[in-house]
């Protein structure tokens, strides 16, 4: 057993915290926040996350796991440390690191000297040196360790994970963060800390690049006529390619891939390459964001201004409550400029949500799907949460004005709504 602590407890904090406790380890995840402490403690989860409130539950009863205010009385007994702090994204695109240099001062006199530091966050490439120079401390290594979590399966992935990267020029300080994972079934890559890090942009970059590549031949299949279901699965079953993220839709978001890449993209120009293989990648993302809009257009008769349209869904994926980068927003935002009365609804955004997203007032939130559809010219499918597709489509054109549906997740059974009299738009078919 080692004594862990947690320096933030998001997404990333919260599911390291929790599943630490879970392998046996004596965690201590540290917040600012005192009501987000005190939600924790007593098992409350402030977000949605498959599973997590199960391994809190668990952790929080056999006292391997606990909440307290501040990072200072998180570390001051620890044996290894992992920073799980916010990176936001800066105007010109690179990795803001102040809540990471923040983190590590507000450590660095209570750290006890034989402790391992861990950045667990996705940090820019070199800033496992940038908080060595922070904390100022011979004898504490810093260790890099991306996290690999995606939001909705973050437990799942963070147990049987597909590889776990290690980088640190301290082999002793490197077999330590291992051992944390012993009983997880994976391959350890144990690398330097620079390569560490760019292994976990890399990774990100290519996964927008396969997202990016499938809607735009999804846009060729639209264009020739070709089924873009067989088209997926042709390539699916091609060794070399495979068939995961190869799943058209309104395009990509969420809290990492659009950050990432930015950050990428600034940190190539930075060393003097320019990296327009990846640039065009967010550029082909743009478009579909605008391909979305201009389906939606087209299905309301070529005018949105004044005709009412009903949304389906505004997480940037079904699972998860985060509305950071969702492509629903960006497209709702494009929508509204151009005039339609909008009402949307997804199972788990509320208005205090929508708020915080800067359309409240902009776009009516309902309670429930149907009454989203009430008088409306258009349905737009935008997360694909499993209910929509239970939906009856006869019942769905009782509440329209007319029938006609853009389905920008292919969720919904395309035969069964057109057998109902829908115009039905999806990507890619």
């Amino acid at each position: 057993m080692t004594k862990v602590a947690i320096v933030g407890t998001g997404y990333v904090g919260l599911t390291t915290g929790a599943c630490l406790a879970h392998l046996g380890h004596e965690v201590v995840c540290a917040d600012v926040n005192e009501e987000k402490v005190a939600l924790l403690s007593r098992g409350e989860i402030p977000f949605l996350e498959d599973e997590l409130d199960d391994l809190v539950a668990e952790g929080t009863n056999t006292g391997r796991l606990r909440f307290v205010v501040g990072a200072k009385a998180a570390v001051v007994e620890c044996e290894v440390a992992f920073l799980c702090v916010p990176t936001p994204q800066n105007p010109d695109g690179s990795a803001d690191l102040t809540f990471i240099e923040k983190a590590s001062r507000d450590i660095v006199d209570v750290l006890p000297s034989k402790a391992i530091l861990v950045n667990k966050s996705t940090v820019p490439i070199g800033t496992a040196r940038v908080v060595e120079e922070v904390l100022e401390r011979i004898g504490v290594p810093v260790v890099s360790n991306p996290e690999f979590l995606r939001e909705g399966s973050a437990v799942r992935d963070f147990l049987h994970p597909d590889r776990i990267v290690i980088g640190t020029n301290d082999p002793v300080a490197g077999a330590a963060v291992a051992a944390l994972y012993e009983g997880v079934p994976a391959p350890v890559v144990v690398t330097d800390p620079v390569s560490s890090e760019t292994i976990k942009y890399a990774a990100n970059a290519f996964l927008a690049t396969r997202l990016s590549f499938v809607n735009a031949i999804a846009a060729v299949c639209e264009g020739v006529g070709a089924n873009m279901n067989d088209v997926i699965m042709g390539l699916g079953y091609d060794s070399r390619i495979g068939s995961d993220y190869l799943q058209p839709g309104p395009g990509w978001g969420g809290s990492c891939l659009p950050k990432d890449t930015n950050a990428l993209v600034r940190i190539a120009e930075d060393v003097g390459y320019d990296f327009r293989f990846l640039k065009s990648v967010i550029e082909v993302n743009e478009e579909q964001f605008s391909r979305v809009v201009t389906k939606v257009r087209r299905a309301a008769g070529g005018e949105l201004k004044g005709r009412e349209v009903a949304i389906w869904g505004l997480t940037f994926k079904a699972g998860t409550d985060d509305l950071r980068d969702s492509p629903a927003l960006e497209i709702l935002n494009r929508l509204v400029s151009e005039g339609p009365k909008i009402r949307a609804y997804d199972p788990t955004v509320g208005t205090n949500t929508l708020h915080s997203a800067g359309l409240d007032g902009l776009v009516e939130l309902v309670p429930d799907s149907m009454s989203a559809c009430d008088g409306a010219a258009v349905l737009v499918v935008l997360t694909d949460w499993d209910e929509f597709g239970d939906l009856d489509p006869l019942t769905v054109a009782a509440r329209m004005t007319s029938r006609a549906v853009v389905d920008a997740r292919n969720a919904l059974d395309k035969i069964s709504w057109q057998r109902a009299g829908f115009d039905y738009q999806g990507i890619g078919c």
